[in-house]
Parts: structure tokens; C-alpha cells; sequence
């Protein structure tokens, strides 16, 4: 597992439902580099998440191998949606994931401090998320993700329930993050320009059962333009994958 920071080998899994057994995913094999940084497309209900629920440990019951090497220890989970919890301030909200590892209050909170300057929300720390705006509140679960100090961070279309402005500036936080501290990311997404401007690679998932049907390099250097034609290019060749793939079944998990 050396420069290896997670790797499935023939991972398939299976789920029930009242009529049958579905497969989710069917012989997914894939390593992550250390410090590289992977985005997943593909049609919902593939079995993207499935994937990321996997590396983080959530879904136990699958067939075939996960390791994790030691550069993928801590993790961090980013979703959708911020889940933070209301009756606690922005601050507060980070700096639980610090005392859950032992840290005292005192010493959580100011950390937590500068995270949340670290993603541009110096003056919101005593804020509670109802007093935020959605793009807000997403910063401060990115904070609270980098609170862990993770080596892995499991994204699942973290910007996706966004407007495209704020969408856009976290992706340019989230890129410069990752220069100044590297870290291995698994990134999923729907959006396909997203993940050419993201990624150092885009892996193409097949409708359920989820396969990877195409691994797309994108060989640009980082800072990206999301609006230069390279970044178009690239999306334009993951959408040729993705057309060859079936159309996405229904009832399934993404």
C-alpha cells in the first residue's frame, strides 16, 4: 500500500428490497495516490455514494476488499447538506469534532476560530447557522471537516445545492486547501465541468450496477480556469463516457 491511500479490489455490493435483490455495485477495483484527488460521476442511483460510504466504514457489508493505508488516516466526511447542528454557533459547531478527540473547550474554540478564517468566515464564529446563508453554513462544514486535520475527505456533491457563484468560490477554496495542506480526496459529483476543474482524474461509473467505465486524466496544472476550454474539453469527453452508459434505474442510492 505504499503511495496508496485507499484501495477497493473487486468490491460488489448488494442490497434487498421487497422484491429482490438489487446489485449496487458489481467489480469495482481502484486505488487513490496519496495526496491525489479523485472525482466519481456518474447516473444517480450507480452507487457513487455507496462507494464513498465504503471508504469512510459505513457500509460494512459488501464483498471484495477495502485497505486503507496510513495516508488516509484521519478521514473526514463532507455531504450535501451542512448538517450542523442549530443550537450551537459556528464556532461551536467546529470545535465539537476537536473536543470529541480529547481537546479542552478553550483550545477546540480557538482552533475552530481559525478554520473557519481559513474558509473566509472571520466575523461569523459566534453566529448560529439559521443566521447563515447556505453557502455559509457549507463553509462551516468544511471547516469542521478540516478541524479533523484528515488525510482522506470524502466529499459527496458537497456544492451541488448551491448557486453557482458560491458553488464557484468554494471550489477555487477547496482547490487552494488542498495546495496548501495536500490531502487525498474522493469526490463525488453529478456535475461534469465540476469535476474536470477538480480533479486529476474523473472516473465514469456505469448505471447500476455500478462499474467504472472509463477513467478520464485531466493533465492541467492547478490554478484552472473553470471557464477555459481545456476544462470544457475534459467535461466534453467524461459526458462521451457517460452516454455510452445505460440510463440510471430507479429506487436506487446514488
Amino acid at each position: 500500500m505504499s503511495g496508496i491511500a485507499v484501495a477497493f479490489r473487486n468490491v460488489r455490493k448488494t442490497f434487498r428490497t421487497r422484491e429482490a435483490t438489487v446489485a449496487a455495485l458489481e467489480d469495482v477495483s481502484v486505488a487513490l495516490p496519496v495526496h491525489s484527488f479523485t472525482a466519481v460521476v456518474g447516473p444517480s442511483g450507480c452507487g457513487k455514494s455507496t462507494l464513498l460510504h465504503i471508504a469512510a466504514g459505513l457500509d460494512t457489508r459488501f464483498e471484495g476488499g477495502l485497505e486503507i493505508g496510513e495516508g488516509a488516516r484521519p478521514q473526514a466526511y463532507l455531504f450535501q447538506a451542512p448538517r450542523l447542528l442549530p443550537w450551537l454557533t459556528a464556532a461551536e459547531n467546529v470545535a465539537l469534532v476537536r473536543e470529541a478527540r480529547g481537546e479542552r473547550r478553550a483550545e477546540a474554540v480557538k482552533a475552530a476560530d481559525g478554520y473557519l478564517r481559513l474558509v473566509g468566515l472571520a466575523g461569523s464564529e459566534r453566529r448560529y447557522p439559521n443566521h447563515l446563508s447556505g453557502g455559509m453554513q457549507q463553509r462551516v462544514a468544511m471547516a469542521r471537516a478540516l478541524a479533523v486535520e484528515p488525510r482522506l475527505m470524502l466529499m459527496d456533491e458537497p456544492f451541488s445545492a448551491l448557486d453557482e457563484l458560491t458553488a464557484r468560490r468554494l471550489r477555487a477554496e477547496l482547490v487552494e486547501l488542498c495546495r496548501r495542506s495536500p490531502r487525498t480526496v474522493l469526490f463525488v459529483t453529478h456535475n461534469v465541468t465540476e469535476a474536470a476543474f477538480l480533479a486529476d482524474r474523473v472516473l465514469v461509473m456505469s448505471a447500476r450496477p455500478g462499474r467504472i467505465v472509463a477513467e478520464v486524466p485531466v493533465p492541467m496544472e492547478r490554478p484552472r480556469d473553470y471557464d477555459d476550454p481545456r476544462v470544457a474539453a475534459v467535461a466534453h469527453e467524461i459526458m462521451r463516457h457517460l452516454d455510452l452508459s445505460q440510463p440510471a434505474a430507479g429506487g436506487a442510492q446514488a
